[in-house]
């Protein structure tokens, strides 16, 4: 294949840099509870050219969290089913940001400017709303490591801010009015009211429009993301000025795909495993799969039947284990697109057979080979299903961020397959694959809290536009 994915990878920045002072770097920890895995990220973006750099990254199995003790509710499982209680989640958050920090060398009070938190463990929960509570959970972690409570809040004005982000903040001009990169939610603060995983698509697709700077696609609005963790999550933009409205959103399985296609192979655990564990350095070579690649497209389009992508009908309560609301979505024009395997991964059992046949007759390698395949066909069936419902334009971008996206040969597949749609001549010039997309997310989440945006290299607005900058000023002024 002659397509050249752009793919983004987290610079890194020294601790000597960070404390020498002649540059301005606002670190941002972003805490993310996963159904898989739990992550504490820092990283730290300078405010003279707006790129964030990776400071430290810390990554520990959700499964390891503590057991409920006695008299502790529980109030949510992961995808695998292990129990979650408030106490044990704001105590694993405590310990993983204290982690993270520490190995750092940096000081949590002093060091630390903002923390973002967010959580894709959404499939335990009875209603979209529910996720309040978990979010709850995850700020007592962060106060429990100390973290001060202005650093997880807007700042009311500039004299709120440490001394030395007061020149490059504008926050005189525009305050912070709910829209994360010049994109405002589907509903109300956190559009959780239509699907339980909304932040974390809010926060992928502002962690791709940042980490889109470090290779030349503009991802400005309109623009597509897709987070392939364990769940799915991600949002579809509009063209509007000077905020774009979220006109999609997936929902559903992602790397839970992946994992199932693993359980089988008996190689992890049959409940809490995942392909993560052994996927590290396996591939088939470019020889085997040029002569392999009839099997392995005949095996991938045996899994494809049991893959259900299509927009959420409305009536569900769950699809692909997400909660959600069809009928709220549609009430205010968003298109909710779910991934489901049978009916709320009804037939993931189908999927471990298929992945047991695959490892005993073929090889893990093979077996990975066809799960590149897989996802990257799921990624071309989601947005053919944005496309019929008219919500992909000719100058739309695409975004591709998690472990089940990203990882092997899927960036090369993804371009292909995307290219068959004919959304646009050069494919590859329009498609960006970025890793940590939730914690660049995080990060740029905390920047526009704090109006710490840059003018001259801007994430919002519109693709090949200028800074949006002067609109906000007269939309919130109401002239």
């Amino acid at each position: 294949m002659g397509y050249r994915p752009r793919i983004v990878e987290s610079p890194s920045v020294r601790l000597i840099e960070l404390k020498s002072g002649s540059t301005a770097y606002f670190i941002v920890a972003s805490v993310e509870v996963g159904n898989t895995t739990t992550k504490c990220i820092l990283t730290a973006t300078n405010l003279e050219d707006g790129k964030t750099r990776l400071i430290n990254k810390t990554v520990t199995m959700t499964r390891d969290v503590r057991a409920p003790k006695p008299g502790e509710e529980i109030f949510g499982r992961t995808l695998s089913g292990v129990e979650l209680t408030r106490q044990s989640i704001a105590e694993l958050v405590r310990d993983t940001l204290l982690k993270a920090v520490d190995a750092a060398n940096l000081d949590i009070k002093t060091d630390i400017h903002f923390v973002v938190r967010s959580t894709g463990v959404v499939a335990g929960f009875d209603a979209p709303e529910e996720v309040g509570e978990f979010i709850k959970a995850l700020a007592e972690g962060c106060l429990l490591a100390g973290v001060p409570p202005n650093r997880m809040t807007p700042p009311m004005s500039v004299f709120n801010m440490h001394e030395k982000f007061r020149k490059y903040t504008k926050l005189e001009k525009v305050v912070f009015d709910g829209a994360v990169a010049s994109v405002t939610p589907p509903k109300g603060a956190t559009g959780v009211e239509i699907v339980a995983n909304e932040m974390e698509g809010e926060l992928a697709t502002a962690g791709i429009k940042e980490g889109a700077k470090w290779v030349d696609v503009d991802f400005r609005n309109p623009c597509i993301s897709m987070d392939f963790g364990t769940t799915l999550d991600g949002r579809i933009i509009g063209q509007e000025l000077p905020y774009a409205r979220t006109i999609g959103n997936f929902c559903g399985y992602a790397g839970a795909i992946p994992d199932a296609l693993i359980k089988g192979t008996g190689k992890v655990d049959a409940k809490k495993g995942t392909a993560l564990e052994i996927a590290q350095n396996i591939s088939l070579g470019k020889v085997s799969l040029m002569l392999k690649s009839k099997q392995i497209k005949e095996y991938s389009e045996k899994i494809q039947q049991y893959i259900r992508i299509e927009k959420v009908p409305s009536g569900f309560k769950r699809y692909g284990s997400v909660p959600v609301n069809p009928q709220a979505a549609e009430e205010i024009g968003v298109v909710l697109i779910g991934c489901d395997v049978g009916v709320n991964g009804s037939d993931m059992d189908k999927l471990m057979a298929i992945g047991a046949e695959i490892n005993e007759k073929h090889g893990l390698n093979f077996l990975f080979a066809v799960i590149d395949d897989v996802m990257a066909r799921v990624v071309q069936r989601l947005v053919k299903v944005a496309q019929e419902h008219g919500l992909v334009f000719e100058n739309t971008a695409i975004g591709v961020t998690g472990r089940a996206g990203i990882t092997g040969d899927k960036p090369k597949l993804i371009l292909k397959y995307l290219e068959e749609l004919g959304i646009n001549g050069k494919i590859d010039e329009h498609v960006v694959f970025v890793d940590d997309g939730l914690a660049r997310g995080a990060a740029v989440m905390a920047r526009c809290m704090n109006s710490l945006g840059t003018t001259f290299n801007p994430l919002g607005g519109r693709r090949g536009g200028k800074c949006i900058l002067a609109q906000r000023v007269k939309l919130q002024s109401g002239k």
